[in-house]
């Protein structure tokens, strides 16, 4: 979700000297480059059902990348605004949801075409991020009339559209996801602090019953905790002590921990990053890797040895 009405509304780009790294990460550690451009400032990897591409945000547009061929091509969508980097596969594969800078949540197929919007005029900005396992819901980021200084709120909606729910977790939340057996909403929020800023991982029962458990006490910022679809493993991005919100362009790491066990990174990637990286679950189908995208800025001459 974006942190600002300027990211909200302005489509990402590059900077001067600043290249756009897509990574694909291995449970046993190692990492591979598959994609680099200096031209479009690409976002938040979802992978497709089948696991021979990424699908990813970029100057407002939705793209597909070939893992193997290492080729981008953009999705020819019609009647949606510019996107953010919120955007989720529908359960079949075949269709994705997205989040646009308008505010509303939108069902398109992958293969393009004309968009449906999803969500209603209610005075709310919607920011997708999770669709449960038999598709029939998502879950969304609630932010009242726009006002990005108020807490974002854990809210769930039927896929086709309709009535909406608010789930009970006090302070800022984000990233509302479920889990593979959908019995759980995986995300982070600020509801265990009165330290501003201070987000941690969290899962609520999806019966919407019980307090917010947490699942890791640290002292770092740690945003969007995405689990494989064996349930086994999970990622998330770690920003430093005394982050607010998950903005850009600053060190972050990209960790991988077993879900019976927080507290014990397996590994950890540190990257240039944080807007963008690790959005939304980039999780391979096999659960044998995931991918997150890194913006480094290009070495002076003048600074090597």
């Amino acid at each position: 979700m974006p942190t600002t009405p300027e990211t909200t509304f302005m489509p990402r780009a590059l900077m001067p000297g600043q290249r756009c790294e897509v990574w694909i990460a291995s449970v046993t550690g190692e990492s591979t480059l598959v994609y680099a451009t200096d031209d479009i400032l690409l976002e938040a990897p979802n992978w497709t059902l089948y696991g021979g591409s990424l699908v990813l945000n970029g100057d407002g547009k939705l793209w597909t990348l070939s893992i193997a061929g290492k080729e981008l091509a953009q999705v020819p969508l019609t009647g949606v605004p510019d996107l953010n980097n919120d955007h989720v596969l529908a359960p079949d594969g075949s269709d994705i949801y997205l989040s646009a800078n308008d505010g509303h949540i939108y069902r398109a197929a992958l293969s393009g075409g004309q968009a449906v919007r999803i969500t209603k005029d209610d005075g709310c900005f919607h920011f997708l991020h999770g669709v449960s396992p038999d598709g029939g819901e998502l879950a969304y980021v609630g932010i009242g009339a726009g006002d990005f200084t108020q807490p974002g709120k854990l809210m769930r909606i039927p896929a086709d559209g309709g009535a909406t729910t608010e789930l009970n977790v006090d302070g800022h939340c984000d990233g509302p996801e479920y889990s593979p057996d959908g019995d759980w909403l995986y995300f982070n929020t600020e509801a265990f602090t009165g330290q501003p800023g201070h987000a941690q991982l969290a899962r609520l029962h999806t019966s919407n019953s019980g307090s917010a458990e947490q699942l890791l006490q640290s002292e770092t910022v740690d945003w969007f905790p995405h689990l494989s679809p064996d349930g086994a493993l999970a990622s998330y991005i770690r920003f430093p002590a005394g982050t607010m919100g998950h903005p850009a362009d600053l060190a972050v790491d990209v960790v991988l921990v077993s879900t019976s066990d927080w507290a014990a990174p397996l590994h950890v990637w540190p990257l240039f990053g944080g807007q963008g990286t690790l959005n939304v679950n980039s999780w391979a189908p096999d659960s044998t890797g995931f991918a997150y995208v890194a913006y480094p800025f290009r070495v002076s001459e003048t600074t090597k040895d």
